[in-house]
C-alpha cells in the first residue's frame, strides 16, 4: 500500500511538473504571439497623416471654383485652397443681411442689405501645420519698417488670431495650402456673422448651429462671396427707440440669410489725402508714431473713390483736358425698386457727372439697372458692385454709407439704403415748405412727376455721402435772404450752394415772386463742385500726401475768398450759421417770410389736406408739419442767442477762428421770439382745424414756448453769454439779456393788465426754467458739454431776476383786475419763495 501511495505521489509530481512545464511553455508562446500581434497591428493602429495628398482631400467629387482663393466643395465640405502668394495679404470682410428674419425689423435696422460686421483679415501659416486667420488693426501706425519706433509699435499691437485651421493638404503644384472652412463659415463669429455691436441693435441671441447651413461659396478674381443661412434665438436687445413702446417678444427664433464678401485690398495703394476741416469729407484714421518726433499725431484721411486717368490719357489729364477714368463709379439700381421711380434715382446719380468734370473727369459716375447680358456676374450681395438698395420699410428716411480701405480712405463700394417711406418725408417737407408757391403740392397725394423730382433730389444727396461728402449745414447761410425771392438769381444759382446741406426747399420765396421749381428745389451747387474738385483732382507732381499738403492749403485759401464755398461744421451747437433746415443768411428775416407762408397754409389747410371718403388723419399730420416747421424757425433764431461762430483756419490765414455773435444780432433774435412765440401765435390756433384733430391749443402753444426756453435759458447758452463778457466789452451781458427777456415775458406787469391763459403758461414756464438754473448743475459730458459753475454770476443773476419777478408779482397781485390773474401772480410768488428758501 505504501509503495502504491509512493507511486501515486511520484506520478502526481510528474504530472504537476509536466503541467507546469506546459504552462510555462504556453506563457512563452502567448507572450511571443502577443508580441507578434502587436507588431503586425502597429501599421493598422497608426493615426493617419495630418496632411494628406491633395487627391485624397479634394477628390474627384469636388466642385471647384477658381479665383483669388480657389473654393472646393466636396459633398458637404468647403475647402479654401490659398495660394502661397496670397498668404499675409489683407482682405476686407463686409458681412450683410441678404434676407432678414420675420419680425426682426426695428427702426432703421433689420432689413436685407444691412451691414452686420466689417473686418480686415489675413491668412498666414503658423506652427504645428496650421493656417491662422488674423484680424488686422490700423489704430496705431509707424510707416518706417526699419525704425525702432516701428518695432515697438508692432510689439505693442499684435494682431489677434481669430481662427486656426489645420492644413489638410498642399496644392498639386505645392504652392498652395488647403484648409477646411466648413465649421468656420457655418458658425457665429465676428467675421462671417453679426459682430457684438450689431447683435445688440438687431436683437440677436444665441446661435443655433443645427438650424444653420451654408448656401454657397463663390470665388472671383478679387473677392470671395460666402452665403449662409443662420438661425438665432431672439433677444430683447437694449433700450427700445420709442418711449413707451411695448417690450418685444423674445421667444422663438430669427432665421436670416447672410452674405460675407472677402475683398482683397489693393496692393497698389491709392495715394491718400489728408483731411482738411475747411472741406467736409468723411475720414478714416490712425495714430501716427512717426510723423511727429516729439509725440504722436492723430491722422485723418478723407474717404474717396479711386479715380485715375487711363494710361493713354495721362498726359491729356495733366494738360487739363477732360478724360474718362480707368474705372468709373457705377451704381446699380436694385431690381426690386418700383419701376416708376428708377429713372429718377438714376438721374440723381448722373447729376454728379458735371461736378466730376471740375476734377478733370468726364462720365466719371453713372447709374444703371443690372442687365444679365452686360453684367452676368452682378449680384446685390457681391461687394464688387455698388447699389441703391430698395427696402420695403415704413422708416421715412434714406442713407448713403460707404466701405473704405482703412489704410488710405479709398472707397471700395457702397450700398445706399432707400427706405420706401422716404416718400412720406418728401411729401411732408414739400407741402409745408413749398405749397404756397407750388400748386402741385396743395393736395394729399402728389403726382408721380413731382414725387419723382423729389426722389431725384434725395438720391443726389445720398450719393454725395457715398462720394465722401459730409453734410454742409452752413452752406445756405451764405445766401442773402432777399436773393431767395429773386427768380433770375435763383435760376442761375439755386437757393443753396450745396445739396449736402439740409436746406430742403426755399420757404422764403413768396407767391408773388413766381420763382418756379428751379427756385424751390435744391440741386448740386457751387460748394459741391468745389468739394469734388478738391477731393478728386489728381496732382501727379506730388507723390505723397505730405508733399501735396502745402499746395492744397494754398488752393483752399484762394478758393475760400468765394463765400459760397464755405463749409459749415455740422457739429458745433452754438454756430448759428450751421443749422439744418435753414435757408438764408438771417434767420430772423427768413423766419418772417416763412411764417407768412405758414399762415397761408393754415388758411387753406383743410382744403389742401383732405380727400373724399377719408378721415382727418392727413389733416392731423399736415397740422403737425406746420407747427413743426414753425418750431424750426424758432430754433434757427434761438441759436443766435449765446452764439459763437466757428471758422476753421490754418496758421497762414488771418483772423479769429471763434467769434461771438454780435449783441445787435442777439437782440434782433430775442425781438423775433418775443413777437412770434412769447406773443401768442393765434394764426396757428384755427378752431375749425383743432376740433377735428383733437389738438389742445394751450398744449400746442406751451410746447413751442417751452422748447424755446429750454434753448435760450439753457446752461450752455447762459454760460456762453457769461464767457462772452470776459472776451468782449461790447458783448451781450447776461444781466442785460435776462432783463430783456423778463420784460418781454412779463410785459403785462407794467400796466397791471389782465393775463390770458397762454401768457400765464408762458410766465410759469419762464419762472420754472429760471428756478432750474439756480439749482446745482448736473455734470454733463461730451464734446459740447456746458456746465455753469456754482461760483458763476449766472446763478446769482438768475436768483436776482427771480426776486425781481417776485416783487413785481406781489405788487400786481394786489391790483389785479380779475381773480385768475391775481391767483396766478400769487402762485408765482409761492413758487419762487419755495425755490429760494433756505434749506
Amino acid at each position: 500500500m505504501k509503495n502504491v501511495l509512493n507511486l501515486f505521489c511520484a506520478l502526481s509530481l510528474m504530472m504537476s511538473a509536466s503541467a507546469f512545464s506546459q504552462q510555462k511553455d504556453s506563457v512563452k508562446v502567448d507572450v511571443k504571439a502577443k508580441k507578434d500581434t502587436v507588431n503586425t497591428a502597429k501599421p493598422k493602429d497608426k493615426k493617419p497623416e495630418k496632411i494628406q495628398p491633395f487627391e485624397k482631400v479634394i477628390t474627384n467629387k469636388a466642385v471647384s471654383d477658381e479665383g483669388i482663393i480657389t473654393v472646393h466643395k466636396v459633398e458637404d465640405k468647403y475647402y479654401f485652397e490659398i495660394p502661397d502668394k496670397t498668404l499675409k495679404k489683407e482682405f476686407l470682410v463686409v458681412t450683410r443681411l441678404t434676407k432678414a428674419g420675420a419680425e426682426m425689423r426695428m427702426g432703421t435696422v433689420g432689413y436685407a442689405g444691412d451691414q452686420i460686421s466689417q473686418n480686415v483679415i489675413s491668412f498666414e501659416k503658423g506652427p504645428n501645420d496650421k493656417v491662422f486667420l488674423r484680424s488686422i488693426s490700423y489704430l496705431d501706425y509707424a510707416k518706417d519698417s526699419t525704425s525702432a519706433m516701428y518695432k515697438t509699435v508692432m510689439r505693442n499691437n499684435v494682431n489677434s488670431i481669430e481662427q486656426a485651421f489645420d492644413i489638410k493638404a498642399f496644392g498639386k503644384e505645392k504652392n498652395s495650402t488647403v484648409i477646411d472652412v466648413t465649421d468656420f463659415i457655418n458658425a457665429d463669429n465676428d467675421v462671417v456673422s453679426f459682430d457684438t455691436r450689431f447683435k445688440k441693435g438687431f436683437r440677436v441671441g444665441a446661435f443655433q448651429k443645427d438650424k444653420s447651413f451654408v448656401n454657397f461659396v463663390k470665388s472671383f478674381p478679387t473677392n470671395i462671396e460666402i452665403n449662409t443661412t443662420k438661425t438665432y434665438n431672439r433677444s430683447a436687445g437694449e433700450a427700445l427707440p420709442i418711449p413707451g413702446a411695448p417690450k418685444p417678444e423674445v421667444s422663438g427664433n430669427y432665421t436670416v440669410e447672410v452674405n460675407s464678401s472677402i475683398i482683397l485690398l489693393p496692393e497698389n495703394k491709392m495715394q491718400a489725402r489728408y483731411f482738411d476741416p475747411r472741406v467736409g469729407y468723411f475720414t478714416v484714421g490712425y495714430t501716427d508714431f512717426d510723423e511727429n518726433p516729439q509725440g504722436v499725431e492723430r491722422v485723418s484721411l478723407v474717404k474717396r473713390w479711386r479715380l485715375e486717368p487711363k494710361a493713354k490719357d495721362l498726359e491729356k489729364y495733366k494738360r487739363g483736358e477732360l478724360v474718362e477714368p480707368e474705372k468709373p463709379i457705377v451704381f446699380y439700381i436694385d431690381p426690386l425698386t418700383p419701376k416708376k421711380w428708377i429713372p429718377y434715382l438714376i438721374q440723381g446719380v448722373n447729376d454728379w457727372q458735371k461736378a466730376f468734370e471740375k476734377a478733370g473727369f468726364k462720365n466719371a459716375i453713372y447709374a444703371k439697372v443690372p442687365n444679365a447680358k452686360e453684367d452676368p456676374e452682378w449680384s446685390l450681395e457681391d461687394a464688387r458692385f455698388s447699389a441703391i438698395v430698395y427696402k420695403p420699410s415704413d422708416v421715412p428716411n434714406a442713407s448713403g454709407p460707404s466701405i473704405a480701405d482703412p489704410r488710405t480712405g479709398e472707397i471700395l463700394e457702397s450700398h445706399i439704403n432707400w427706405y420706401h417711406n422716404v416718400m412720406k418725408l418728401l411729401n411732408d417737407w414739400y407741402f409745408v415748405q413749398a405749397s404756397p408757391n407750388d400748386p402741385r403740392a396743395r393736395k394729399v397725394d402728389f403726382d408721380d412727376e413731382l414725387m419723382g423730382q423729389l426722389i431725384r433730389f434725395v438720391s443726389s444727396h445720398e450719393v454725395g455721402h457715398t462720394l465722401g461728402l459730409r453734410h454742409n449745414f452752413g452752406s445756405s447761410s451764405t445766401v442773402p435772404v432777399e436773393n431767395l425771392r429773386n427768380k433770375a438769381w435763383l435760376k442761375a444759382n439755386g437757393h443753396t450752394p450745396s445739396i449736402m446741406d439740409y436746406a430742403r426747399f426755399n420757404y422764403v420765396a413768396q407767391p408773388e415772386d413766381n420763382v418756379g421749381e428751379a427756385g424751390l428745389m435744391p440741386r448740386i451747387g457751387d460748394y459741391d463742385d468745389w468739394a469734388i474738385e478738391w477731393g478728386y483732382r489728381r496732382f501727379y507732381n506730388y507723390n505723397s500726401p505730405e508733399k501735396e499738403k502745402a499746395h492744397l492749403n494754398k488752393w483752399v485759401m484762394e478758393k475760400l475768398q468765394n463765400p459760397r464755398l464755405w463749409f459749415g461744421t455740422e457739429t458745433n451747437p452754438y454756430d448759428p450759421r450751421s443749422q439744418s433746415e435753414q435757408v438764408g443768411d438771417n434767420p430772423m428775416i427768413a423766419g418772417k417770410y416763412g411764417v407768412k407762408n405758414l399762415q397761408r397754409i393754415m388758411e387753406n389747410i383743410e382744403t389742401w389736406s383732405t380727400k373724399p371718403n377719408e378721415d382727418y388723419s392727413s389733416l392731423n399730420n399736415r397740422f403737425t408739419q406746420v407747427s413743426g416747421q414753425f418750431a424750426r424757425y424758432l430754433g434757427h433764431v434761438s441759436k443766435y442767442i449765446g452764439g459763437v461762430k466757428e471758422t476753421p483756419k490754418m496758421v497762414e490765414q488771418k483772423g479769429a477762428i471763434y467769434e461771438l455773435v454780435s449783441k445787435s444780432e442777439q437782440k434782433e433774435a430775442l425781438k423775433f421770439l418775443s413777437e412770434n412765440v412769447f406773443t401768442t401765435p393765434n394764426w396757428l390756433l384755427k378752431t375749425s382745424v383743432l376740433n377735428k384733430i383733437d389738438k389742445s391749443p394751450v398744449e400746442v402753444v406751451e410746447n413751442l414756448q417751452k422748447t424755446v426756453f429750454n434753448r435760450v435759458l439753457s446752461e450752455g447758452v447762459l454760460n456762453k453769454l457769461y464767457e462772452g463778457e470776459s472776451l468782449d466789452a461790447n458783448a451781450y451781458a447776461v444781466y442785460d439779456y435776462l432783463q430783456d427777456i423778463k420784460n418781454s415775458v412779463f410785459s403785462e406787469l407794467k400796466s397791471s393788465s389782465k393775463i390770458d391763459i397762454y401768457r400765464r403758461n408762458l410766465q410759469k414756464n419762464f419762472v420754472e426754467t429760471l428756478i432750474a438754473r439756480t439749482q446745482a448743475s448736473k455734470p454733463s459730458t461730451g464734446r459740447n458739454a456746458e456746465n455753469v459753475s456754482d461760483n458763476s454770476d449766472v446763478k446769482s443773476l438768475t436768483r436776482g431776476v427771480l426776486r425781481e419777478i417776485k416783487a413785481d408779482a406781489s405788487k400786481n397781485a394786489q391790483n389785479a383786475q380779475d381773480a385768475v390773474t391775481k391767483y396766478h401772480l400769487e402762485d408765482l410768488v409761492y413758487r419762487i419763495d419755495k425755490a429760494l428758501e433756505v434749506k
